[in-house]
């Protein structure tokens, strides 16, 4: 009774697997045409809606950009997928804050480390600008958040290694619901201003090239915000 139903999602997988195979045999960069959907379902013996779930499912993954009415193309990286994977164990409670926070601190403890080492000039600008506009919009904790996300992403950019950045571009959906409730419960502004204070310090150590000073400060900064948590009761 479900054979035909197995049979299509084993063909779906196939054309998966041979239009990933097509985009590395043949080296195709981020913007690079993929054959049409006339064209594949022809080359692979299979129909065009099997063609057309195989790059449904690719654009799902953010490997491939689909658009209607134009050629496919090979996406560049990015991190929605991987962000939608940890949203979901967020939800399904198979992961928590505590742990999420766990590896952010494991991660930017060395991309800190490797960005006072390989940040260009207008790096470490960009980075300091960041830790100064928390301070500088003090009184909206939106444009806070905002800015420290920014601020955090421009330090993995700055350690030359585009996981880190995929990775902790991935954490932001579940930052954006946690960052406010961490913000609220500290005790006064005092202790709001002291958070935003070492951001700062900590663009300062990277625009010094002091990688040592940086991930100090990085990690004391990951243990305020996970006590932070803990005292809301959500870590």
């Amino acid at each position: 009774m479900y054979k035909p139903i197995l049979q299509e999602t084993d063909l779906v997988s196939s054309a998966i697997g041979a239009i990933t195979r097509h985009i590395r045999e043949n080296e195709l960069a981020p913007g690079a045409k993929l054959p049409s959907e006339l064209s594949l379902s022809q080359q692979l013996g299979v129909s065009r809606t099997v063609v057309r779930e195989a790059f449904r499912s690719l654009s799902d993954m953010r490997l491939i950009d689909v658009s209607v009415g134009k050629r496919a193309t090979v996406a560049t990286l990015d991190h929605g997928a991987m962000s939608l994977m940890f949203e979901h164990g967020i939800h399904t409670e198979q992961i928590n804050i505590q742990q999420i926070y766990d590896v952010r601190r494991t991660i930017e403890v060395r991309t800190v480390t490797l960005a006072a080492l390989r940040r260009t000039d207008a790096e470490a600008l960009t980075i300091l600008d960041h830790a100064n506009n928390m301070e500088r919009d003090f009184g909206n904790s939106d444009r806070v958040m905002e800015h420290d996300l920014a601020f955090h992403l421009a330090v993995a950019r700055a350690s030359k290694n585009p996981v880190f950045e995929l990775i902790l571009g991935a954490f932001q959906n579940v930052t954006r619901q946690t960052w406010p409730i961490g913000w609220k419960s500290r005790k006064s502004d005092a202790q709001r201003h002291a958070a935003t204070e070492l951001h700062i310090a900590i663009g300062q150590a990277i625009a010094a090239g002091d990688p040592q000073t940086a991930s100090t400060l990085m990690a004391r900064h990951f243990d305020e915000s996970v006590h932070a948590l803990l005292a809301a009761g959500i870590a």
